[in-house]
């Protein structure tokens, strides 16, 4: 079969992880050609400013080395710039003449620095700071010359400064705005930044306005608007980006501030494609690594899974965990005063740590760490979760740094650590435990983890040196159920199910329980384990709580059926017999399950956690909705062909809710912690679904026997 012709133009971060995504899919689907106007293999932009400032070599920050793109069987042209796309014969030719031919065409054009239009400013000595070129020739000056210029306080601008400090220049930093990094921080937040860096050597012209680069043949000074002069021998630009759209405008395809893209990553032009910072998504173009990641994976899915339904790309939360001169700082949502009312703060003037959690209408909208960014992932999962400020009470975002391994062993497996790479704590434990990998280096080499914006370096390091400590996946994974004991709940689970104890207090003295005799957290979840194990739930009558799990689910049955008709007595026995089967089973939280007779049935099939409904193709079951806060979609399950096959999926998937949720645990945060993926492949195993089919209905083959 011949292979489908895929071009990408652009060989920078966002278009090479798209076609790194697609190998891994499929890897023989695609003739793959890459055209990158540098001339040098694809590189990690974001650590220029570790090359400048010394710390790295730039062999070092080289993501895809030459032998890469051989094994691969990738054609790359380097030093080639594409200035045409014939869309109707679908070819693409660059500046020296070069053609390709293409089925499907990725445009990851990037952007470029923005250069306002200053007097002087295209003098020589006057620079941007964007690719390893611009690296080189600061290092150069740095040996000629001694005072240096940087126009831009935000956080390439002093990155840039810090590099220029480092290779010995006397640095200026003129920032248009009355305090650094104005986008990502507050005034308080910033002016620690301020005075860390004053200390470090730099010096700060906070609310000036540059009207000209000084100097006759090269630049040798700033002039202000309002009069005043400095000297610099070198100046850099760092002032923002402009997404690269000229050649998609030329080619017909609609752009607006950049390339204009649909939820699948599409252009206007069929079979052309954009990702990166020259794409724009619901009139949002980012310039963040986690959001140009994402979209390469859902344009892989598309390109490689055509026939299939691919999850679309919605949008990302943007996030930045940053390091400017040993400075750790993390900033998350609306931070800015005039969108967002502030939730919390709090600052350590001892440690030189500040913490600051914005909201809007009583929902956490944004969040800012200065020095200690321990709490970054707490913090941005509950921005992603819209959460209510009532959840920072409970959250490890709150309770502050604590004891690293507390926080660590609360994260949960799917918790995200790496942004960028879409890295989550599971995934770092399991290297260690599993695959015996023994440094950060070694995750970052298998995972990427650490490896884009570095910012979430040391919490990699610490949970590789947890999970080395711990030496084992699930008990180093779990946190313990209460402050009484160092028990998960999986192992109290475990321990009463498969033990020979009677009692609570039994459990709590033979698992060396601290407080003996427990509290209301721990004691509810220990007689719900032991309902569980004996299946007695009969001194509880429906819906009442054992300790705060409940026996029974409340099941609505929603029936469309035109009066005149016969009713659809499948619907109708359906959630008779599943209302049935689960009244005397102990749940971990309260359910709430709906059938409806029909597609357009207006019965909340989406917001609840289990929902079935009649459809011309069977009918399709729906789990994890939840209707209040946090709200939940609904997602399939799977669809059934039969009323008897509906039922047993359903029953089966709430008795493996029922044996491996912890108490008071809702099914959508269940199948969240489980993944939907991994719960379908367990319950289309025909044999373990219907061991779990018969266990749902244990209680009433008993009462037969």
């Amino acid at each position: 079969m011949n292979k489908l012709k895929l071009v990408v133009v652009g060989n920078g971060m966002a278009g090479v992880r798209c076609v790194e995504e697609i190998l891994k899919l499929d890897p023989e689907r695609f003739q793959i050609t890459i055209f990158g106007s540098e001339p040098r293999p694809n590189y990690n932009r974001i650590l220029l400013s570790k090359v400048l400032q010394g710390n790295s070599a730039m062999d070092e920050i080289i993501i895809n080395d030459w032998s890469w793109y051989d094994e691969n069987r990738i054609r790359l042209y380097t030093g080639e710039t594409v200035v045409k796309i014939d869309s109707g014969k679908k070819i693409v030719e660059t500046k020296s003449g070069i053609k390709a031919e293409y089925d499907m065409l990725i445009l990851a054009t990037g952007s470029s620095p923005f250069i306002p239009p200053i007097d002087g400013v295209r003098k020589p000595g006057v620079i941007a700071f964007r690719n390893m070129d611009d690296c080189r020739i600061m290092m150069e000056h740095a040996e000629k010359y001694r005072k240096a210029a940087v126009i831009g306080g935000g956080l390439l601008g002093l990155e840039a400064a810090r590099g220029l400090l480092n290779l010995g220049m006397e640095t200026d930093v003129i920032h248009n705005a009355p305090y650094l990094m104005n986008r990502q921080l507050d005034y308080m937040s910033a002016e620690l930044l301020r005075k860390e860096l004053e200390a470090q050597g730099m010096r700060f012209w906070l609310n000036a306005n540059t009207e000209s680069i000084t100097g006759r043949s090269r630049a040798k000074g700033i002039r202000f608007a309002t009069g005043v002069s400095i000297e610099a021998d070198l100046v850099i630009v760092a002032v923002g980006i402009i997404p690269n759209v000229e050649l998609a405008k030329s080619s017909g395809i609609r752009t607006n501030r950049a390339i204009v893209v649909d939820d699948y990553m599409r252009t206007s032009v069929a079979d052309i494609y954009a990702v990166g910072e020259c794409a724009e998504h619901r009139g949002i173009a980012y310039g963040l690594v986690a959001p140009l990641y994402e979209q390469g994976k859902v344009l892989a899915q598309l390109l490689c899974r055509p026939n299939e339904e691919c999850p679309p790309y919605v949008g990302s939360v943007p996030s930045a965990q940053l390091k400017v001169s040993g400075v750790e700082m993390f900033s998350v949502g609306e931070i800015q005063e005039q969108a967002a009312g502030t939730a919390l703060q709090m600052y350590d003037g001892i440690k030189g740590a500040y913490k600051k959690v914005t909201m809007a209408d009583g929902k956490i909208c944004g969040a800012i760490l200065y020095g200690d960014t321990s709490e970054a992932n707490a913090l941005l999962q509950l921005v992603k979760q819209n959460a209510p400020v009532s959840a920072l009470a409970s959250s490890s975002a709150q309770q502050g740094a604590g004891n690293q391994d507390e926080q660590i062993a609360a994260m949960p497996d799917k918790e995200t650590v790496c942004a960028c790479n879409a890295v989550s704590k599971g995934t770092i434990m399991r290297c260690v435990v599993e695959d015996g990998l023994e440094t950060a280096q070694q995750v970052k080499e298998k995972t990427k983890a650490s490896g884009s914006c570095g910012g979430c370096k040391s919490m990699v390091e610490a949970i590789v040196s947890y999970a080395k400590r711990k030496g084992s996946l699930d008990s180093a994974a779990a946190a313990p159920i209460c402050a009484c004991t160092d028990c998960s709940h999986e192992q109290a689970k475990q321990a009463i199910m498969h033990g020979a104890y009677g009692s609570v207090e039994q459990v709590v003295s033979a698992l060396g329980w601290k407080r003996k005799s427990g509290c209301d957290v721990c004691v509810p979840a220990l007689r719900y384990y032991f309902a569980l194990r004996t299946g007695d739930a009969s001194k509880a009558q429906e819906g009442e709580p054992i300790g705060k799990a409940y026996v029974g689910m409340a099941v609505t049955v929603a029936d469309e059926s035109d009066p005149s008709s016969l009713p659809n007595y499948d619907a109708r026995s359906l959630g008779d017999e599943l209302g049935r089967l689960g009244r005397k089973l102990a749940f971990p939280t309260r359910l709430k399950a709906v059938v409806a007779s029909g597609l357009h049935q207006a019965a909340g099939v989406l917001v609840h956690d289990i929902g079935i409904t009649d459809s011309p193709a069977g009918w399709q079951i729906y789990v994890a909705g939840h209707a209040e806060n946090p709200v939940r979609q609904g997602q399939l399950l799977g669809i059934a062909e039969s009323y008897g096959e509906a039922l047993e999926l359903s029953a089966a998937c709430l008795q493996l809710y029922r044996e491996k949720a912890e108490f008071m645990e809702p099914l959508w945060k269940w199948v969240e912690r489980e993944g939907l993926v991994e719960l379908r492949e367990t319950l289309f195993d025909t044999d373990y679904r219907l061991a779990l089919h018969a266990s749902f209905r244990g209680w009433e083959q008993e009462a037969l026997a």
